[in-house]
């Protein structure tokens, strides 16, 4: 098969250890999709959300599609916004924060080898 759809309404709910308030759905990898090189999840953070002090286990890549999340990592700290992205190497240890009154979603793109 050279085209796979995931409809929204079929995506697969998940819950991160160190996520509260974080509401992400794998979009493509995972074991009910052939995606072999890398991962697609849409996470949604409620106001006050966030992901915890962690180390990025591969290559990921996070995009903001609305809202405001803040990055922190290695000391350094930033705000992004819609279309925004960040990328984050291996290793990395990182916090996302929801400091805003409003939800927020952002794509995660995340290498699995």
């Amino acid at each position: 098969m050279t085209m796979r759809v995931t409809r929204i309404a079929d995506a697969e709910p998940f819950a991160p250890v160190g996520h509260e308030g974080v509401g992400p759905v794998r979009l493509q990898g995972g074991a009910s999709t052939p995606t072999t090189d890398f991962t697609v999840a849409l996470s949604h953070y409620l106001p006050g959300g966030a992901a915890g002090l962690a180390p990025q286990e591969a290559e990921t890549v996070y995009v903001v599609l609305s809202g405001e999340l803040v990055m922190m990592a290695e000391g350094a700290e930033e705000t992004l916004g819609a279309f925004d992205s960040v990328h984050f190497t291996v290793g990395t240890m990182r916090t996302v924060e929801n400091r805003t009154n409003l939800s927020a979603s952002m794509l995660v793109i995340r290498a699995t080898s």
